[in-house]
Order: C-alpha cells, then sequence, then structure tokens
C-alpha cells in the first residue's frame, strides 16, 4: 500500500501552509487597526512600478487605483471556517503574521489596542482547538504607515525601541499559545523592495545603500531585542529569522562568471542570515561597504546585542532559483524573476515567469545546513497560477500537484543528506492578495476563494484537487505523494 511506504520525515514533522495578515484579514479599519505600508499599495501589475517608484508617497488615491488588501479573503470575520478547512487538510502548523497596526494603530503608542490582542487571541485558541500549531511572523510586510511617514521607516533609530515594545507585548500575551515565532519576513527582501521591508522608498541608485544598511542594521538590532525578549519571557519557545532564499549559479563555468554569483550569492543570501544566526557582520560586507561609501551609525553594546542574541532557527521562503553572468544584455535577463539574474535554459517557468526549480531546494537546504548547522523551517513554497473553475465546480489543479509533489521530493532528499529539518508550510494555502503584483489572479492555494482582481466575487471557500491531494501527504507523512484521480468537487 502507498501509505505504507518509508518517509524521510521525523515523528511531529510541521506540515502546513503560509499566509501574511496584510494578504488576507482585510478589515483593514476594523477593531482599531490603524493603516500600514501594504494598505496603500494598489491592487494589480501596477503595485511593482510602485515598488520601484522613489516617489512614491504612500498616499491612497482611490480614483487612480484599487486596494484589494483592505478586503484581503475576509479572514478578519470567517478565521473559523479556514481554519476549520486547515484542520480537515490535518494541518499541524499555520504559518501567519499579526498585523503590527491591530495592536499598535501608530506603532510608536505606549499602550497596545486591547481590540487587536483579543482577535488574535481567538484566531490562536481555534487553532489550538485543531490541534495546530501557530507559527508567528511579527512583522511581515506591514510596517505601521504613522512610522513611516513620521520617521522615515526603519532608518530611524527610534523605530526599535518601538518594535521591541510590540514585541514584548506579544510575548507576554501569548506566552501560552504560540511555540513559534519569526522577527522579520523575508529580511533581505529589502535589497529589493525596501517599500516593504524598510519602510521607504529610494530615491536615487546612487543614494541607496547608506540608508538600506543602515535600516538594516536597526532591524538587526531590533531582532536580537526581540530574540532576547521571547527567551527571557517563553524560555520554551523557539524564535528564528526568516530570509528569502535563492541559489545562485554561475550561467558557465567561465571563473569570472562564477566569482560574479559568488558575490551575489553572498549579499543575497547570507549577509542577513549571517548577522542574524552567527550574531556578527561576515568578513565579505566590510570591501563591499568600503566600495559603496557605507559607513553604519553602530551604538556602543550593539554589536555585543547581536553575538549574545541569535536565532534558535533559520526560516527561510523558497520558490525559485538565481542564475547569473558578470556582462548581461537586457534580453538575457529573466522575465518575472524578482530577483534578478539570467534566463535559465535547463528550467522552466511560471505563468508570472518564476523559474521552477526543485532541485534547487534541495541545494538550498544542503547549503544553508551546512553553513549555519541549525535547524531549518521552509515556511514559504508554492505556486502562483490560473486556476479554472469547470462546469461541475471542480478545479483540477494537477499543474500545483505536480509542482509541489517535485519539492516535497526534494526536501525528502535533502532531509536524508542530514540537514535537519523542523517543517513546512507551503504559501498561500488558501488564495490571497498577491504581495508583489496586488492579483488575486495569482492563486497559490488548496483552497479556492470566489475572490477576482476587479473585486467581484461572493468570497466563498472551495477545495481544489491539490487540497485532497495535500491532506494524503500530511495523512502519510510525506510518504504518498501520488498523484489523485479526477475529482468532483461541487
Amino acid at each position: 500500500m502507498s501509505n505504507q511506504k518509508q518517509t524521510p520525515f521525523q515523528e511531529g514533522f510541521l506540515w502546513g501552509g503560509a499566509t501574511a495578515a496584510n494578504q488576507l484579514e482585510g478589515a483593514y479599519t476594523e477593531g482599531g487597526k490603524g493603516l500600514n505600508v501594504s494598505d496603500v499599495l494598489p491592487g494589480g501589475k501596477v503595485r511593482l512600478k510602485v515598488l520601484a517608484d522613489p516617489g512614491f508617497d504612500f498616499e491612497l488615491d482611490y480614483e487612480k487605483y484599487t486596494y484589494p488588501n483592505h478586503t484581503g479573503i475576509d479572514f478578519y470575520n470567517r478565521y473559523k471556517e479556514d481554519i476549520a478547512l486547515f484542520a480537515e487538510m490535518g494541518f499541524k502548523a499555520y504559518r501567519m503574521s499579526i498585523a503590527w497596526t491591530r495592536i499598535f494603530p501608530n506603532g510608536d503608542e505606549l499602550t497596545p489596542n486591547e481590540e487587536g490582542l483579543v482577535f488574535y487571541d481567538r484566531v490562536f485558541d481555534e487553532l489550538h482547538k485543531h490541534g495546530i500549531e501557530p507559527v508567528v511572523t511579527l512583522s511581515h510586510y506591514e510596517m505601521p504607515l504613522h512610522l513611516v511617514k513620521e520617521y522615515g521607516g526603519w532608518r530611524s533609530r527610534e523605530v526599535v525601541t518601538f518594535f521591541e515594545r510590540y514585541a514584548r507585548v506579544l510575548f507576554n500575551r501569548y506566552q501560552n499559545k504560540v511555540k513559534y515565532w519569526m522577527t522579520f519576513n523575508e529580511i533581505n527582501s529589502g535589497l529589493m523592495m525596501p517599500i516593504l521591508g524598510l519602510g521607504f522608498s529610494v530615491q536615487t541608485e546612487s543614494d541607496r545603500y547608506q540608508p538600506t544598511f543602515q535600516a538594516y542594521h536597526h532591524q538587526f538590532v531590533a531582532s536580537a531585542l526581540a530574540v532576547k525578549a521571547c527567551h527571557e519571557i517563553i524560555p520554551s519557545a523557539q524564535i528564528g529569522c526568516m530570509i528569502v532564499y535563492a541559489p545562485t549559479y554561475s550561467v558557465d563555468c567561465n571563473p569570472e562568471n562564477v566569482m560574479h554569483a559568488l558575490q551575489e550569492e553572498r549579499i543575497f543570501n547570507y549577509f542577513c542570515g549571517d548577522v542574524q544566526v552567527r550574531g556578527e557582520y561576515p568578513a565579505f560586507i566590510k570591501p563591499y561597504f568600503k566600495k559603496h561609501g557605507i559607513e553604519l551609525d553602530i551604538q556602543p553594546g550593539d554589536l555585543e546585542l547581536l553575538k549574545e542574541h541569535t536565532v534558535d532557527y533559520i526560516a527561510f521562503s523558497y520558490y525559485m532559483s538565481r542564475t547569473e553572468k558578470k556582462e548581461k544584455t537586457p534580453e538575457e535577463i529573466g522575465q518575472g524573476n524578482m530577483i534578478g539574474g539570467v534566463k535559465n535554459p535547463f528550467l522552466q517557468a511560471s505563468d508570472w515567469g518564476w523559474e521552477i526549480d526543485p532541485v534547487g531546494l534541495r541545494i538550498s537546504l544542503n547549503q544553508l545546513y551546512d553553513r549555519y548547522q541549525k535547524p531549518l523551517f521552509i515556511v514559504e513554497n508554492g505556486l502562483g497560477a490560473y486556476d479554472k473553475v469547470e462546469e461541475d465546480g471542480s478545479i483540477e489543479d494537477d499543474y500545483r500537484i505536480n509542482y509541489l509533489r517535485e519539492h516535497i521530493q526534494a526536501i525528502g532528499e535533502a532531509i536524508e543528506d542530514g540537514v535537519e529539518l523542523m517543517g513546512y508550510t507551503s504559501w498561500g494555502c488558501i488564495d490571497l492578495v498577491s504581495a508583489s503584483t496586488g492579483e488575486m489572479s495569482k492563486r497559490y492555494g488548496y483552497i479556492y476563494v470566489d475572490k477576482h482582481d476587479d473585486g467581484s466575487g461572493t468570497l466563498d471557500r472551495k477545495k481544489k484537487k491539490s487540497f485532497y491531494w495535500y491532506k494524503k501527504v500530511i495523512a502519510t507523512n510525506g510518504s504518498d505523494l501520488d498523484q489523485l484521480q479526477p475529482i468532483n468537487n461541487k
């Protein structure tokens, strides 16, 4: 029988799914919530232009744009229904984030918003009722807008104090409800999208380095303070960092291209991880700082704080690999691949141009574990695709099943390689608003949500074929990855 096959996944492996507050909760002004960065980002592919716009003013313009994050998929009011569906799939863990502005609407208040705290009490209670462990990100692309406008985002040292206050409130409130925490979502993405990760837009290319890396130093200090607070308040808890990881290949064996790929990989893949996991700035960053004229304002005690309060595990997202070439033409650059690089002739791409590389996930796991020797946790991985509801109501998303099966197979092989892995929470386990393009049509979920890019739809939930497949994967602890037969899903 298929479910009797051996599995490389240990007992207690944290199978589940992942979402972010700003992409599914909606209710953007309910319960005392304040505005955050994602609330002012428009829907549609125009969002990519806004994210790269040095003149973006962080203002709402209803005549010009739509704002799908304002309603999301209404998880704020439908969380019980959604968590019941997660439980039906057999989730052991649910990776989610807390909206900072539900707790501190402006970010710099002295006392938290009780109504926001109560909402997450209810969500955690509902998860525990179904035997699901919450895995909570403190900040996932939703910095309070007030901190952006009044303080300049993470460029300001004052924001460190506000974040530590926020973190301590959460640890004290939920110390009996949450065992797994993360500080900043995809912290290294600020190198590409500072609006989302760092809370400011880069005015000119020549001016980007100093403010970006000073903001990173402030985030590193804030992360260390959060780790310190978590270990003090909840000694039994684990708290990790979270990065985007994309193994970087040289386009060929030309040593010039190999060296270029190495340099790109170190800055993007390892800089943020090295500081938070090893507790110090890596040697390779010093010549980079010198080249770009970066001089950090490091306060007394900062470096000791970073060294003494390192994370317990490394969480990461994996969607694609990256192929690099020292000298590249515009025609060679991979389309849709937000992390840059050139096209890889050996890989196919998704509908949005993201190259699909399951072996790259096995490579990533081995590289990260070789470097850090700390437990790893895949907290995002998935396929954004167009889904079609058939006349009988079914959604035959075999392309998603194939993608996930190949990636989970690669994970199993990495575990057999000797990698220590805590769990796997695939991204967008229920359809939600895309972070990069603000679209609903870019669907990742096992659960279809009847909402569309123009804002229409009933918000009704419907199980896709992948829902039943992932349920089988979890029930067999990853031993049965076989495809399912066509289903009727009315």
